[in-house]
């Protein structure tokens, strides 16, 4: 394959700031009939033609002792494999359906841009206006007698290219850290937007690129004023519905709430921490189930989705001119290159890949093709999202996570079991999971 998003491992790392040492030495405690098994379940159907992504994800997780995953693969628009290896429920022995659920994380974004793009395209939202001007609750007296005047800079193009003046390196991460925000509970988007209202910026508007959750978070407020519904219900509606996914929607924290068809997740590390939620506020909890705000995550990182819904969203932008949720300008907006040092050498070059709206992007040729990818990663589940130039989607799950190492690794295997293939299956298997 030429050069594409498998490239650029490095890269990948550089701009989510996932080093790999925070996955190195990991060892994930399962109880002891997981780590036993000699060959993990698999679901699905067989296709003895596709054996190489089959192969790759049964020596996958058991070298890396992944409870969980799931691997969707779309070709020219065509769903051509769904396979769910492991486990969703270890305790239960419950094997992982081709289409269950999982919480993707940061995967959310691209999703968050859509809706954005979508309203821009309305005249609902103004990319390039301020983003203050267009959240919801205009903040009181008490919350902007001291803003930063920087923050009237910051527009919704600046937070879709995460160049809106928030480094979590700089200051921290409001999304972390929510018993800064408030001593008790779990703080709420408008909580934790009221809080950074009172704040400083880390940096001048346009003038870098710093991954922030936060930015996307105010996306997400934006959706909300510019429609007068939450966001999860317009997201639902005019993104997922207009493509047959129905299942897909915000998570819940803990365990007890989980939806049907969704898997369990596994800290690597078996931490626990203080719950944030009712009835056991305080308590220690293990981190993926109630220590982490992931209520408040919406637009940056909520969404719970299968692989196969992942795949069919990925397929709305194979055909540019035919796409069911964005015009081919918005399209191309989604991976055109931002302006100044995030897209640009000091050189003034383009960049070779770059954070557009909602993807990283790697240019491919002089066509105007793009590799374009997103991963997430918190406790207990990693994903992975990749659009090829070259007709091909994927979408890979796991129910547990090791700082983003699980999908850097698997990213470039991928590629090359894809590639591997000689002869893909002529049918569809989109209408078996959606609708």
């Amino acid at each position: 394959m030429t050069q594409s998003c498998r490239n650029g491992r490095f890269t990948r790392r550089k701009w989510f700031g996932c080093a790999g040492a925070l996955g190195a030495g990991l060892t994930l405690r399962l109880p002891s009939s997981a780590r036993a098994a000699e060959s993990p379940p698999v679901t699905g159907l067989a296709d003895a033609s596709l054996e190489p992504l089959d192969r790759l994800l049964r020596s996958f997780l058991q070298e890396q002792q992944v409870p969980g995953a799931s691997l969707a693969v779309s070709r020219l628009g065509k769903l051509v494999y769904a396979r769910g290896f492991g486990y969703a429920d270890v305790e239960q022995q419950t094997p992982v359906a081709p289409d269950a659920l999982f919480r993707i994380a940061s995967v959310s974004k691209p999703v968050t841009a859509v809706a954005v793009l979508q309203l821009a395209e309305r005249g609902n939202l103004k990319l390039d206006h301020p983003v203050l001007d267009q959240i919801v609750s205009p903040p009181v007296r008490s919350e902007t007698q001291h803003l930063d005047p920087r923050w009237r800079k910051v527009t919704i193009r600046h937070c879709l290219h995460h160049t809106g003046g928030w480094d979590r390196e700089a200051s921290f991460d409001p999304i972390a850290q929510p018993r800064r925000i408030v001593k008790h509970g779990a703080p709420s988007p408008q909580e934790i937007i009221g809080y950074m209202l009172r704040r400083p910026l880390d940096f001048e508007p346009g003038d870098r690129y710093a991954y922030s959750n936060f930015g996307y978070l105010l996306l997400g407020s934006a959706i909300e004023r510019a429609t007068s519904q939450k966001y999860d219900t317009y997201v639902r509606r005019h993104v997922f519905e207009p493509l047959g996914v129905s299942r897909a929607r915000l998570g819940r924290p803990l365990l007890a709430d989980r939806f049907a068809g969704e898997v369990r997740y596994y800290d690597a590390k078996s931490r626990l921490g203080p719950s944030l939620y009712a009835p056991n506020r305080g308590q220690p909890v293990p981190l993926p189930y109630g220590a982490e705000n992931f209520a408040a995550f919406q637009a940056h990182g909520g969404w719970i989705a299968s692989a196969v819904d992942l795949v069919r969203f990925a397929s709305a932008f194979d055909d540019a001119d035919n796409s069911p949720l964005l015009s081919a300008d918005s399209i191309a907006q989604m991976r055109a290159s931002p302006a100044g040092a995030a897209g640009h050498n000091e050189n003034g070059t383009p960049r070779a890949a770059f954070y557009g709206c909602g993807w990283m992007v790697r240019p491919v040729g002089k066509q105007g093709k793009a590799n374009s990818w997103h991963n997430g990663w918190i406790a207990g589940s990693e994903a992975l999202l990749v659009r090829r130039h070259d007709g091909f989607n994927f979408a890979v799950l796991f129910n547990t996570a090791r700082g983003a190492a699980l999908t850097s690794q698997i990213d470039p295997k991928l590629h090359a079991a894809i590639d591997a293939v000689q002869d893909w299956p002529p049918h569809c298997q989109f209408d078996r999971f959606l609708g």
